[in-house]
């Protein structure tokens, strides 16, 4: 009877390192699985001007709309929280922006950019303008890299109309 106690717990002791062994075995740095979608960075830069004047525009906010099919997806229009909105950013003194986000790149990719006066009458009141940029033909830096697949720039000059006091 002993011996067949001894046998049996060697023959538990010998299976339990073989199991480890091939359990361990399959958790490996090589041949590891990226899960998720491609994405790019896009980038909208340029510089906004006064219509009538040609002189550039400091405090103007540009920035891109949500997707659309993101709206689409929630309650009533109410974004989940918590809700990180798009890149935007402001002019500077010579009118310059450089605008910056991650999408998940489309055939024909275009992508909404709003310019708009935040600043009040500060330098000035100016319509807001809706534009549809096309990253088509974009100029496309940095390496593809696992999910990443680089940069795409437009270059973009916007001309906004000044808004008088009536």
């Amino acid at each position: 009877m002993k011996t067949n106690k001894a046998f049996i717990k060697g023959i538990n002791w010998l299976l339990a390192a073989i199991i480890s062994m091939l359990g361990f075995a399959g958790c490996d740095i090589i041949g590891a699985q990226d899960y998720g979608i491609p994405y790019s960075d896009y980038t909208v830069k340029g510089k906004v001007v006064n219509k009538a004047t040609g002189k550039p525009v400091e405090g103007i906010r540009v920035g891109y709309y949500p997707d659309p099919a993101f709206w689409a997806t929630t309650a009533y229009g109410v974004p989940p929280i918590p809700y990180n909105p798009k890149a935007n950013v402001l002019t500077d003194a010579k009118g310059e922006f450089k605008l910056t986000d991650s999408f998940f790149p489309k055939n024909n990719q275009t992508l909404s950019v709003y310019v708009d006066d935040i600043d009040g009458e500060k330098n000035g009141l100016f319509q807001q303008k809706h534009i549809e940029v096309d990253f088509s033909k974009a100029e496309h830096s940095g390496k593809s890299k696992s999910w990443y697949n680089g940069e795409y720039t437009v270059n973009l000059n916007v001309e906004l109309t000044e808004i008088k006091n009536q």
